[in-house]
């Protein structure tokens, strides 16, 4: 595996991990200090937190695992997450009307776009394929 590829996979592994840990943050208030809307029921975000930190996980076991031939998830399968997550997103922010403060669309905004541009960045790198 090359240095981009593993560059990458740690960016977006660590990425995914703090998107995770702040959707299991969910019950704790933190949709408030985001300025994000709420949801009646805390499972929904919780259970997407822990999935997104497993995601995360997974991405960092390819990284660091690669030499040992253990096997996470690969690039190739985090452009997809990425690019699918951060366009539903952007759809969802552009015809939605939120009953939000500007500091949660900033913030909803911020993480649509790094994650859409990570998905870019490793679609041109041609990150699914190892040599």
């Amino acid at each position: 595996m090359n240095t981009k590829h593993k560059t990458l996979l740690t960016i977006d592994g660590i990425i995914n991990l703090i998107l995770g840990i702040l959707l299991l943050s969910f019950p704790l208030g933190i949709a408030e200090v985001f300025g994000v809307p709420r949801s009646n029921f805390d499972f929904y975000p919780t259970l997407l937190g822990a999935v997104i930190f497993g995601i995360g996980i997974a991405l960092l076991i390819e990284r660091l695992g690669f030499k040992k031939n253990v096997r996470g998830l690969g690039l190739g399968g985090a452009i997809a997450i990425n690019l699918c997550g951060s366009l539903v997103l952007m759809i969802w922010l552009v015809t939605s009307t939120l009953n939000i403060p500007v500091r949660g669309y900033i913030f909803l905004w911020a993480i649509a776009i790094i994650v859409f541009l990570i998905g870019i960045i490793e679609l041109k790198a041609k990150s699914w394929k190892y040599n």
